[in-house]
């Protein structure tokens, strides 16, 4: 699998992905309440998800097969956890789902995250009924930290949702799944830097 910063001729690609898994995405992305959007609009997030990049305000990242001719999913590292501190979101085109993908992405980020970004912290937050989610950040060597009740969007209808706080800290890092996860990773320049 390939795990890129997005460019905006990527945007066949994410329409096609998500729009043959949107009721595998509604229960658990709220941005899927949206969809399907038009090509133009996905060029147009694409475009915004590159400048975020860009300014180092957001890092969203596609995840591809290995010849990148299909999207596989999505992932990244969001800012809107603290200072010196990642979260880390995924998800899965349904076609793909039950492969480990999502796994093989999350532990990637990990070692980029501690490796390269040396933050001290990433989280993982799940809803604490998508038990497949949850799995995720167990197998890595993440801690369960606290379940905040009503703290994602609420569904059509329904109440805010319940999130489960996986945390993992730099010093817990070495010797977790995550630290031996295989990887290259490249700069912006092409160039190998894990």
């Amino acid at each position: 699998m390939v795990v890129r910063c997005y460019e905006p001729a990527d945007a066949p690609l994410l329409k096609d992905a998500v729009d043959s898994s949107i009721d595998h995405l509604v229960p658990w992305m709220p941005w899927a309440l949206e969809e399907p959007q038009t090509l133009e609009q996905k060029t147009e997030l694409l475009r915004s998800f590159r400048g975020q990049f860009d300014l180092g305000q957001n890092f969203v990242y596609g995840l591809f097969s290995r010849d990148e001719s299909e999207q596989v999913g999505g992932s990244g590292f969001h800012l809107r956890v603290g200072d010196d501190a990642f979260e880390i979101g995924y998800w899965i085109r349904a076609s793909e789902d039950g492969k480990g993908l999502a796994t093989e992405a999350t532990a990637a980020l990990t070692r980029v995250g501690f490796e390269l970004c040396e933050v001290d912290r990433i989280e993982i937050h799940v809803e604490p009924v998508n038990e497949k989610s949850a799995r995720i950040p167990q197998k890595l060597g993440y801690a369960e930290e606290a379940r905040l009740r009503r703290r994602l969007y609420a569904p059509p209808g329904g109440e805010p949702r319940d999130t489960v706080v996986y945390s993992m800290f730099r010093s817990d890092y070495p010797g977790t799944p995550s630290a031996s996860a295989e990887l290259e990773a490249f700069d912006a320049r092409g160039e190998r830097v894990l």
